[in-house]
């Protein structure tokens, strides 16, 4: 039958349904007359006879339906939203279509035409993109021979700019953050008293403010921004900085203009910050196991800011299994002098203050983390995305969810060298995200409410933590 087309295969299968239904009518009439004859109830052997056969056959052809037909229009339709929204190019599987007659050629020939269609305004972006690009680099290289560190705040005090000096400055307290409080990493105070000396004065503020750590006194000066805001200059001269390369400027003047912050439920997704995880252990069992690796990337704005990234080694107090080394890497060597659990779980939790938290197979990650909250006092009340939930509602709970499977489908590559790291995994599900936020948009989930409305329904597969207790 490959050659024929759909609606002569729908004709075929309900013409063989028709004559499998009237056999089964004679059967059971058959069945009833000679049950008749013998003197039992022969139209209620025909009736039980016939009605069992007849839900058999509709079942039967339900489930070749489903298989056939319903699946792959599921898959085909996953496909072009993921060809549409999130730029892939790989060709829809014709295996996929194979009883779909032309609906899968027809498809794949619309895409490809979409895809060369554009390739000429992708080339011009492009061009442009590379002429910014080179000029970006110029001004940085430029920044980086002026010995102060720059941040530039927003009127709410949150970081909108920083350049490679400030970040080694922010770095010394903990992970640079745009959209971050101020305070997150200075004195709040002495931040909020220069911020009275500007307004009373219009004149430049200068004073000192010590880091939250305690650790350092900084140098800084105070200026007002026409149109909102103040930059902070910090006397990158008097404060210890590490000898490296030019760093990008890393910026989001959009938090300049923000609107005021809606309900979480409400909140676009374009609009969030996420920071996402992952983390590797000495074994599967988050009761009695222990993390000996914990990463993360932050999103904002859409897009992976370079730079912020948390990446930690962590001593578990605990010999690691030869068995969880082979899968991960990780040995009792390497991990020897690291922080300890509860160290590098306070600072995974300033890494993603304001964030939603997002992890492939989150449930497993968070219970680490949430098995030490009465130790270290942490409240894990973050919002939670999981990508194995987003991944059912984008592609139909019967797909394959795994990492590996997920990328291979939105054109994520892993280095088999970052596999089961957690840098590496964290990387690959950042990106993934990325790839998913355009496809769920398109399906009218834009705000995270909508989102976790979806993900909800398919807590059969997965335990969606949003709805769970917070430790």
């Amino acid at each position: 039958m490959p050659r024929l087309s759909v609606r002569q295969r729908v004709f075929l299968t309900f013409a063989g349904l028709a004559v499998a239904a009237l056999a089964m009518l004679a059967l059971a009439l058959w069945g009833g007359q000679n049950r008749a004859a013998t003197g039992a109830n022969g139209y209620l052997f025909a009736f039980i006879l016939g009605g069992f056969g007849l839900v058999g056959m509709i079942a039967g052809v339900w489930l070749m339906f489903d298989e056939t037909i319903a699946k792959p229009v599921d898959r085909i339709a996953a496909d072009l939203r993921s060809r549409t929204h999130a730029g892939l190019s790989h060709p829809i599987d014709p295996a996929t279509a194979r009883h779909l007659g032309d609906l899968g050629p027809a498809a794949d020939a619309m895409t490809r035409a979409l895809s060369a269609s554009t390739v000429d305004a992708a080339q011009r972006v492009a061009s442009e993109t590379a002429r910014l690009s080179a000029e970006a680099k110029r001004l940085t290289a430029l920044l980086t021979e002026i010995p102060v560190a720059t941040i530039l705040c927003s009127a709410d005090d949150r970081i909108v700019l920083y350049d490679g000096q400030a970040a080694q400055v922010l770095a010394q307290i903990a992970v640079p953050r745009l959209g971050a409080r101020l305070g997150a990493y200075f004195d709040a105070r002495a931040i909020q008293a220069a911020r009275g000396k500007l307004a009373r004065s219009g004149k430049d503020v200068s004073f000192a403010a010590s880091g939250i750590d305690g650790a350092q006194s900084f140098e800084m000066q105070m200026k007002h921004m026409d149109g909102g805001g103040y930059l902070l200059i910090i006397d990158a001269a008097t404060v210890r900085l590490a000898p490296e390369g030019n760093r990008p400027l890393t910026f989001d003047f959009d938090l300049l203009d923000r609107a005021p912050a809606l309900a979480l439920a409400e909140t676009p997704l374009r609009a969030l910050c996420f920071a996402v995880f992952d983390t590797e252990t000495t074994g599967l069992l988050p009761h009695k196991d222990e993390i000996v690796q914990i990463a993360a990337r932050r999103i904002f704005g859409g897009r992976l800011v370079e730079g912020e990234v948390l990446d930690m080694l962590v001593d578990p107090g605990r010999p690691i299994p030869p068995a969880a080394t082979k899968v991960h890497g990780i040995s009792d060597f390497m991990v020897a002098g690291k922080p300890d659990p509860d160290a590098a779980a306070r600072a995974f939790h300033h890494f993603c203050e304001d964030a939603v938290i997002v992890a492939h197979n989150a449930p497993f990650d968070m219970a680490f983390l949430r098995r030490r909250s009465a130790q270290n006092g942490l409240t894990w009340d973050h919002p939670i995305l999981d990508t194995v939930l987003l991944s059912a509602v984008l592609f139909g709970a019967a797909a394959p969810h795994t990492l590996d499977a997920i990328c291979e489908r939105l054109d994520v590559t892993i280095p088999a060298r970052a596999r089961h790291t957690a840098l590496g995994d964290a990387e690959a599900t950042a990106r993934v995200l990325l790839r998913m936020l355009p496809m769920l948009e398109a399906r009218g989930l834009d705000t995270f409410g909508k989102v976790i409305r979806e993900t909800t329904q398919h807590g059969r597969l997965l335990q969606d933590l949003n709805a769970a207790p917070q430790a």
